[in-house]
């Protein structure tokens, strides 16, 4: 091999490494970018949702302090009623910020042990 056939080996590596980083950061931005779209409002929150066919869902919704059940198709969404909130086991939130690292060592451990 000559001198400019690793210049290009070198130059195309790089290269991909640079799309390769590209494509890393572009996917991050548009992810917090989707997932601020839908969140701007404080007083309407997604608490569950419950898929019953391809285009159908039941969904539980807080309004202000008020849950009700709605259910969601390609076309409509109707009000079931109201849940209390009593009846409901609402998950913490500080467990869906879990990093991929951390998920990716606690599969680590399992394999080994």
């Amino acid at each position: 091999m000559t001198g400019s056939t690793y210049l290009q080996f070198i130059s195309v590596l790089i290269i991909f490494i640079l799309v390769l980083a590209a494509a890393y950061y572009v996917t991050k931005w548009i992810a917090n970018y989707q997932s601020g779209m839908g969140n701007t409002g404080k007083n309407i929150k997604i608490i569950e949702t419950c898929r019953i066919s391809q285009t159908k869902y039941i969904q539980i919704v807080q309004i202000g302090g008020r849950y009700v059940a709605i259910a969601v198709s390609k076309d409509q969404v109707t009000s079931l009623g109201d849940v209390n909130k009593e009846d409901l086991i609402i998950k913490d939130e500080t467990q869906e910020n879990v990093s991929f690292k951390d998920i990716l060592e606690k599969f680590k451990g399992e394999k080994k042990g």
